[in-house]
C-alpha cells in the first residue's frame, strides 16, 4: 500500500518523556508548515479510548492473549477511523506508540510468539507501518523517580523494575533489527536536548 502521507511513531519505556516530546515535536512540525494529525495508542477514537481505560486499569486482571486482542481491536478502529484517512489525505500522522509496543509488551515480555503478534499487528493495521520511529531510550532504574513524580499507577507501571528492564531490552532488540526506521534518542538528557536530537532525526529523514 502506498500512502500519500507520512507516518511517524514515538516509542519507549514508561516514564521516558514521550508525552512531553510528542507535544514539542507536534509543535515543531506545525511550525514547519506540515498538515499534522497527533494521536496515541491505545486510543485515538471514542471506542479505542474506552479500551485504553480497560487495559490500563490496575484493578483489572487480563491474561496475555486477551490483552493483545484488546490492543489490536483498538488499533483496527484507530487505523480505519483516524490513521488511514489522514495518510490518504496527505497528512503527517504522529502517534504515541504503535505496533512496536505490541511486539515488545505482548510479544517479547508476555511471551506470545513474535510471529503471531506480528501477523496480528499487520492485520489490525491493514498493512500500514511507520516510516520513522523515534525511540526514547533510558535505563528504567534511572527513570524510577520520574515515574514516581508522574504519579501514574496503571497496570504496566505496577509491573515493577524487572518488567521495565525487559521492555527496554525488547525495544533495543527491535532497534537493532531495523536501524533505518527506529532511531534511538537518549531520554535522560534535559527536555531541550532531547527535543534537539529528535529534530535532527526528523531533518535527516527529510522533514
Amino acid at each position: 500500500m502506498m500512502n500519500k502521507g507520512r507516518f511517524i511513531t514515538m516509542e519507549g519505556v514508561d516514564g521516558s518523556g514521550k508525552t512531553t516530546q510528542l507535544q514539542l515535536t507536534a509543535r515543531y512540525l506545525l511550525q514547519c508548515g506540515y498538515d499534522l494529525v497527533t494521536t496515541r495508542e491505545p486510543g485515538g477514537t471514542k471506542m479505542a479510548e474506552r479500551i485504553r481505560s480497560l487495559v490500563l486499569d490496575a484493578d483489572v486482571s487480563i491474561n496475555a492473549r486477551t490483552e493483545v486482542l484488546l490492543y489490536l481491536a483498538a488499533r483496527a478502529e484507530h487505523v480505519a477511523t483516524v490513521i488511514k484517512p489522514a495518510l490518504e489525505a496527505g497528512k503527517i500522522v504522529l502517534c504515541d506508540r504503535f505496533a512496536d509496543s505490541t511486539l515488545v509488551y505482548q510479544g517479547f515480555v508476555r511471551g506470545i510468539l513474535p510471529e503471531t503478534v506480528a501477523s496480528l499487528c499487520d492485520f489490525a493495521a491493514e498493512g500500514i507501518t511507520p516510516e520513522l520511529t523515534i525511540m526514547l531510550d533510558a535505563a528504567p532504574e534511572a527513570l524510577l523517580q520520574r515515574r514516581a513524580d508522574r504519579g501514574v499507577k496503571d497496570r504496566f507501571e505496577q509491573e515493577g523494575l524487572d518488567f521495565q528492564k525487559k521492555v527496554r531490552a525488547g525495544f533495543l532488540m527491535l532497534a537493532s533489527k531495523e536501524p533505518e526506521r527506529i532511531k534511538r534518542v537518549n531520554a535522560l538528557q534535559n527536555v531541550d536536548a532531547v527535543q534537539a536530537d529528535i529534530r535532527n532525526v526528523l531533518k535527516n529523514a527529510g522533514f
